[in-house]
């Protein structure tokens, strides 16, 4: 597990209460190139010129001298060439973008108008448009070679057209992008918004939206939110009327696995036009944590109904994959659709997972989950 934020040794020379740097390696960068860089002191010769060095304490005495500086320990031995943070002058300091990882999100918001009972970034009444300025800052400093970036909340279409103008910007720097967007799908409801969205015409953008059953009061009591099944519905409708790509996404726990079959049957009769479907292992963080007693089954209970489901959908030709769950608690059946998920600084492998064979196909465990309890089915391939 990596430690994405923290709080500096020591700080020098931040003028502004938050700032954002990109980082580089590269000690022969040009002088105009090095505006709005900070320079990754690792190994060899340090560099003068920069305007900030970001250091660790091993290396501190070797800094020019009167050099404006954020000391880092040991934990933040990752951070490398051309990754993105923001500093602050109380010391915090938090991990924007990664170069070298496929899994990088901006969280625009913790606003949500649901309230999901396994919520794993729960929702705050707060005005966080400061988010927002920065996710719009961060996009600038990603290198245009980037692959994928997902957009994540609480609930991002919360800012109506100023979301719509961060895709636009997106689009704009980084226009090959592979783009993913995580969204309850409520506000699509809304005819006009999703016009909007639609008219961004990004050329590889999908959002995920979640459908936890096919019965709305189910839906509903899971998001916590009256009539909430109606609105996604009505918003996927009117995104695949527009010709956008969808993704149904279901966290699968003791609320939402015994009717997992029928609700694959409603997605294939009734939304069979959806772009893909992801069947989701269960993150023990958040608000699972507090509704454990309400959430909480052993994958290796749920294993058949799993696999009932995923030959429903497959046989109706829907694009479907199973995350977040250790290889040997899916049946076999089941490989063909199963994916590593879990994003590198948040994944491990339980002690028992030592011996196992295919331990580099298995997705292995939420660190989260390994914290705070995990299946006790495992059996590791031989």
């Amino acid at each position: 597990m990596l430690k994405l934020f923290g709080k500096a040794i020591s700080v020098e020379g931040i003028q502004a209460h938050r700032m954002q740097v990109s980082l580089t390696t590269q000690s022969n960068l040009p002088v105009p190139l090095r505006q709005g860089k900070a320079y990754l002191v690792k190994d060899g010769t340090i560099p003068p010129g920069f305007d900030h060095y970001i250091v660790f304490e091993t290396r501190l005495k070797d800094l020019p001298e009167g050099a404006a500086c954020t000391v880092l320990d040991a934990e933040f031995l990752y951070l490398d060439d051309q990754d993105v943070i923001s500093l602050g002058q109380d010391g915090h300091v938090r991990s924007l973008f990664r170069a070298n990882s496929p899994h990088n999100s901006i969280l625009l918001t913790e606003q949500c108008n649901n309230y999901c009972l396994m919520c794993s970034q729960p929702p705050k009444r707060v005005d966080d448009h400061w988010l927002l300025n920065e996710a719009m800052e961060t996009i600038r400093r990603i290198p245009r070679e980037t692959e994928s970036l997902g957009i994540t909340g609480g609930e991002p279409t919360l800012f109506g057209d100023n979301f719509i103008a961060l895709l636009r910007h997106i689009k704009n720097w980084l226009p090959r992008i592979s783009l993913h967007v995580l969204s309850n799908g409520r506000r699509f409801a809304d005819a006009e918004f999703a016009e909007k969205y639609a008219s961004v015409q990004h050329p590889d953008l999908m959002v995920g939206i979640p459908v936890y059953s096919a019965d709305p009061a189910r839906h509903d009591y899971v998001v916590q939110a009256h009539g909430a099944f109606d609105e996604t519905i009505r918003g996927i409708l009117n995104l695949k009327r527009l010709g956008q790509k969808v993704e149904i996404r279901v966290v699968l726990h003791k609320q939402t696995v015994s009717a997992l079959p029928e609700l694959a049957e409603f997605i294939a009769r009734n939304l069979l036009f959806v772009d893909h479907v992801a069947l989701m292992g269960l993150e023990m963080t958040g608000f699972t944590r507090a509704n454990l007693d309400a959430l909480w089954i052993d994958p290796a209970e749920y294993r058949q109904e799993l696999s009932r489901s995923v030959r429903i959908l497959r046989a109706y030709g829907l694009k479907t994959s199973v995350y977040n769950h250790p290889l040997c608690l899916v049946n076999r059946d089941v490989e063909p659709n199963y994916v590593k998920s879990i994003s590198d600084w948040k994944n491990e492998f339980a002690q028992e997972c030592a011996p196992c064979t295919r331990k580099s196909e298995c997705g292995g465990f939420f660190s989260s989950g390994i914290q705070h309890g995990y299946s006790q089915s495992i059996s590791p391939f031989q």
